[in-house]
């Protein structure tokens, strides 16, 4: 049974080890939209594992700061900026547990990617072409200033799956 009233992703959160960092390549480089900021949020006086309880986090975790900005006309991305004891700084590749991207698509796949090199983000190898039900889609990963993986997509003639199953 599907889960009663879904309609769609509400927003996206991840955490940075340098929010001011972040910031500047989302606003400066993706074009997003900043919108707020709130915290910092702890909850020391609710109890010593309230956090742990809310957020699956270490009890003494600290949200320092997080921000909100809107990429494109409705996706929204909540960015973090955390302080806990138990904090780990690696980032995750696709291939481990919890691993995770983030896709961006774009009407001209080369003409992002030049813009993103010349923004001096360091862009893997491609573009490449999809095949299968994918194909007409070109994709290219890149990584944000922390590390963490991006992908532009572009489908400009639509995926094969699309053209030959069109929706209602």
């Amino acid at each position: 049974m599907p889960l009663p009233g879904l309609r769609r992703i509400d927003h996206l959160g991840f955490t940075v080890p340098d929010l001011e960092q972040a910031h500047r390549f989302l606003v400066d480089v993706l074009g997003c939209e900043f919108l707020y900021s709130l915290g910092p949020f702890s909850h020391p006086d609710e109890g010593d594992d309230w956090m742990t309880r809310h957020l699956a986090v270490h009890p003494d975790a600290v949200m320092v700061e997080n921000r909100w900005f809107r990429l494109g006309g409705e996706t929204l991305l909540e960015v973090f900026h955390y302080s806990s004891p138990d904090q780990r700084t690696h980032v995750p590749r696709n291939s481990d547990v919890g691993g995770h991207h983030v896709a961006l698509y774009v009407d001209d796949l080369d003409a992002a990617v030049d813009h993103l090199r010349g923004a001096g983000i360091e862009v893997l190898d491609g573009p490449t072409a999809s095949r299968g039900p994918a194909e007409g889609n070109r994709w290219i990963y890149f990584l944000a200033p922390w590390g963490m993986q991006m992908e532009l997509v572009s489908a400009p003639h639509g995926k094969r799956f699309d053209r030959e199953n069109p929706r209602p």
